[in-house]
């Protein structure tokens, strides 16, 4: 594996689903014993979630203290990022949070949709699972409109994770229309998305979002991909990634990208 790719999406102890030892040090030495030339933190801000643990926002005069500490130490570079759990009525708060810091990478992501959370099952009571998937690819719709001040967008169908659904796949083909107007929505605003290996953690038949998906969003005329494990836990960094690689290269990818500065350098798959 090319040592410039670094995993792009990872959780600290500073995230509140995080394994509590997951720390920014941990993390790089992990990435040091891997041989990998950096690493990227991406902790959860998820303002006004309905779960309990996110009540608490993180202090980021107490992180950026840690994260400069770590710098000092780790020998490699160590790259600031952030996944926003997006809802469109608090678009001035993370216009706010994102100008206070010097962000490397943004990642949008959808974990509530109308005021609901995926992970305890409120979002699917009442719904068939069609009428479940149908509304979020219309939420991240609404949201990749809305909102610009991000780099890619996380887990794209990341509501197959969630449902309790015996089997919790979808037939790209019965959503096509819809997930084409979200990627044409991306690639116009010169957007990315990511590939998030955590599907197949989550017992999932496909990473996030699935191949076809890559392949329309390749087809459509989308550069921009990145690559992350969703860790949180430092055993699961670069969790997925050999076969990550793969289907990105299936898909007709053959470079990923890694932001500093919330610019893309492009690293060789």
């Amino acid at each position: 594996m090319n040592p410039n790719l670094i995993d792009v999406h990872t959780h600290t102890d500073f995230s509140p689903d995080a394994d509590p030892r997951a720390t920014m040090m941990r993390y790089v030495e992990k990435a040091k014993a891997n041989q990998v030339h950096g690493v990227m933190f991406t902790d959860h801000v998820d303002f006004d979630s309905p779960i309990e643990i996110f009540e608490d926002q993180i202090d980021y005069d107490v992180y950026v203290k840690e994260l400069e500490d770590v710098r000092k130490h780790a020998g490699i570079p160590v790259l600031f990022g952030v996944e926003i759990g997006y809802q469109s009525f608090l678009n001035q708060k993370y216009h706010d949070l994102l100008a206070s810091r010097p962000f490397d990478f943004v990642i949008c992501s959808i974990h509530v949709a109308d005021g609901l959370d995926f992970y305890n099952g409120d979002f699917f009571v009442g719904k068939t699972q069609h009428e479940a998937y149908q509304r979020y690819f219309e939420v991240l719709l609404d949201a990749v409109r809305r909102y610009d001040d991000y780099d890619v967008i996380g887990h794209l169908d990341f509501i197959t994770r969630y449902g309790g659904f015996e089997d919790r796949d979808y037939d790209f083909m019965t959503f096509q229309p819809i997930i084409d107007e979200i990627l044409i929505t991306i690639i116009k605003k010169q957007k990315g998305i990511e590939l998030n290996t955590s599907g197949l953690r989550y017992g999932l038949s496909n990473m996030h979002p699935k191949i076809e998906v890559l392949r329309r969003y390749k087809a459509l005329g989308g550069t921009i991909v990145t690559l992350g494990s969703d860790a949180h836990r430092v055993s699961d960094l670069y969790a997925g990634f050999e076969e990550g690689i793969d289907i990105l290269r299936d898909a007709g990818f053959d470079k990923v990208a890694v932001f500093k500065g919330r610019i893309p350098t492009w690293v060789s798959i």
